[in-house]
């Protein structure tokens, strides 16, 4: 695979560059060392590809989680506890979670546990490989990142997707990068208020 495409938001790269290259250089050698062609094994049940061979998803993605688990890149997962009150919501945002717990019991609403998780973590850099439907990318970006880094976890979210070329060797209703770009670019220059790296990739 290669990189075809990159948007740094909020000077996420910049950031890694300067604080963490061999992050950076790390996360670019894993997608180099998947051979996208040996997962060209999908047969489309779809009846406007049926019979196409196809990239699978779901092997891309296991191949790419082994090839960051083999460099001590691993899950996390960041808990906390919300409510029915946007003010209480508000107030507890920054807290600890036992913390917010106790705060909205203590005002009388009920508690409720949640939590965000995300592919891999290593030092405080957030990995997320999407080759899931459009929503789990808007997710990703403007949810998962933003909770990680607003819980002091990360630093930086970086988000890999595929380019409109592999997308459309795959099943349909995956999202691709130049149509997520475009989605971030829309929503302005600060928001999300996490930086972020976008990788777009292909064969």
């Amino acid at each position: 695979m290669r990189i075809a495409a990159e948007y740094s938001h909020l000077n996420g790269k910049e950031f890694l560059l300067v604080h963490k290259p061999h992050l950076l250089q790390e996360i670019q050698a894993i997608i180099t060392t998947i051979d996208a062609d040996q997962f060209k094994t999908k047969i489309s049940k779809e009846r406007r590809m049926i019979g196409r061979e196809l990239y699978s998803p779901v092997a891309l993605n296991e191949q790419m989680r082994g090839a960051f688990r083999d460099r001590q890149w691993r899950e996390s997962r960041t808990s906390y506890w919300v409510t029915e009150d946007p003010k209480l919501i508000r107030k507890t945002l920054g807290m600890a979670p036992q913390e917010q717990r106790a705060e909205i019991e203590a005002a009388g609403y009920r508690a409720i546990m949640s939590y965000n998780q995300t592919d891999f973590v290593k030092d405080r850099v957030a990995v997320e490989v999407q080759f899931g439907k459009y929503a789990f990318i808007a997710y990703d970006l403007f949810v998962k990142h933003l909770a990680f880094y607003v819980g002091d976890i990360i630093d930086v979210g970086v988000e890999i997707i595929p380019m409109k070329a592999l997308q459309e060797q795959m099943s349909s209703g995956i999202g691709y990068y130049e149509s997520e770009l475009y989605n971030l670019l829309r929503e302005g220059r600060g928001i999300p208020g996490v930086p972020l790296i976008l990788l777009g990739i292909a064969p």
